[in-house]
C-alpha cells in the first residue's frame, strides 16, 4: 500500500446555507493520529502542511514548565492557562497576563505583541499570556529580553527543541515564519499536528500534565465566555483539551486515550472549522448529543437565515 492511499480520503465540505440553499463552500482536511503518530483515520490528505499558528501555544508553554519559571514565581494554573490562550483582551484576561509580569518583577513595555487596534495597552493583545510567559523564562535564565520574539533567541529554541524531541524529529528540519504576534511558528504535516494534540493528551509528562490541567480547569482563560476551545472544554469537563489556530486550524486531544485531532479549512475560514469540529467529534463519540446540541447551537445557527452543514466523513483506517 502506497503512503498516498494510506493518508488520503475524500475530504470535508461545509456548505453555508442560506433558507436551505447553498452560498458558499469551504474544503477541509482532518486527521486523528495516536500519541505514535500513526493514523487513525483522516478525510482529505493527512501530509497537508500549514503553519500550526495558534495551536502551538501548549507546546510554547512547555518552556514554562521545564525551566522552573512556574516554581520561581509562583505562577498558577490560571496564569498557566492564560499563557496558553488565544484570549478575548477581557479585564480578566489582561489581569492575568498581566499578574505573571507582576510576579515575575518585568515591565509590560517589554512586551513585543502588536498593539490592537482601538486599545491601549499589549496586554490586551489575545497573545499577551504567551509573552508574558516568554519573558518570565527569560527572567528566569537570565536571557535577554528585547529580542525573545526572534528565531535565534534562546527561548525560542527551546520551545523547538522540545516540539522537535515531541515528533522525533531534528529541529533543524523545521520550517518556521512569524506568526502574527511576531514569535516564530512552525510548518507542519496536520497529521504532525495531530499529534502533538495525541502526546498532549496522554499527559505522560509532569509538564503536559500541568498544562492539560491548567487548560481544562480553566477554560475561561484559554480563550473566553462563548468562544469555541472555552464552551468545548467547560461542556466536556476533562474530556478533551482543546485550542484553536488562525487560518482554519483547530486541534482537540481526546484525554485518557492518547489521540488527537486536527482540523485544517483550506481557505482558512474560521466558522468552518467550527462546524467540522462538532461534525467529526459527534462521529467519533468524543461528546454525548447534548454536547452537540449546545455547540451546533452557538457555532452552527449563525443567524435565523444561514446555518452552516457538514458532508463527508472521517475514514477509519
Amino acid at each position: 500500500m502506497t503512503m498516498a492511499k494510506r493518508t488520503q480520503a475524500v475530504p470535508l465540505e461545509v456548505r453555508l446555507l442560506r433558507e436551505g440553499i447553498i452560498e458558499s463552500r469551504h474544503i477541509v482536511q482532518a486527521v486523528v493520529t495516536d500519541e505514535r503518530g500513526r493514523i487513525l483515520s483522516v478525510a482529505g490528505n493527512a501530509e497537508t502542511a500549514s503553519f500550526v499558528r495558534s495551536a502551538l501555544k501548549p507546546f510554547q508553554a512547555l518552556a514554562v514548565t521545564a525551566t522552573g519559571t512556574l516554581e520561581r514565581y509562583n505562577l498558577s494554573d490560571r496564569d498557566l492557562a492564560i499563557i496558553t490562550a488565544s484570549h478575548k483582551g477581557s479585564i480578566e484576561h489582561v489581569r492575568q497576563a498581566f499578574n505573571i509580569l507582576w510576579r515575575s518583577d518585568i515591565d509590560p513595555l517589554l512586551l513585543q505583541c502588536p498593539l490592537p487596534e482601538g486599545k491601549s495597552s499589549r496586554l490586551e493583545h489575545n497573545c499577551s499570556g504567551k509573552h508574558a510567559g516568554m519573558l518570565a523564562v527569560c527572567k528566569q535564565n537570565n536571557w535577554l529580553f528585547n529580542n525573545y520574539f526572534e528565531r535565534k533567541h534562546p527561548v525560542q529554541q527551546l520551545i523547538l527543541t522540545k516540539v522537535a524531541e515531541l515528533l522525533r524529529m531534528p529541529a533543524e528540519e523545521f520550517i518556521s515564519a512569524h506568526d502574527d504576534c511576531g514569535v516564530p511558528t512552525y510548518l507542519m504535516q496536520i497529521a504532525q499536528i495531530a499529534t502533538l494534540y495525541a502526546k498532549l493528551a496522554t499527559r505522560s509528562t509532569l509538564d503536559m500534565e500541568r498544562i492539560v490541567r491548567a487548560m481544562t480547569h480553566h477554560p475561561t482563560m484559554v480563550a473566553g465566555d462563548g468562544l469555541f476551545d472555552t464552551e468545548l472544554m467547560r461542556l466536556t469537563p476533562g474530556e478533551l483539551v482543546s485550542k484553536s489556530g488562525g487560518e482554519g486550524i483547530q486541534c482537540i486531544g481526546r484525554l485518557g486515550e492518547g489521540m488527537g485531532m486536527a482540523i485544517k479549512v483550506i481557505d482558512g475560514a474560521r466558522r468552518a472549522k467550527y462546524a467540522v469540529a462538532i461534525h467529526l467529534l459527534q462521529q467519533m463519540g468524543w461528546i454525548a448529543p447534548t454536547v452537540a446540541e449546545a455547540l451546533s447551537e452557538k457555532f452552527t445557527i449563525l443567524d435565523k437565515y444561514k446555518r452552516l452543514e457538514v458532508i463527508g466523513e472521517l475514514s477509519i483506517l
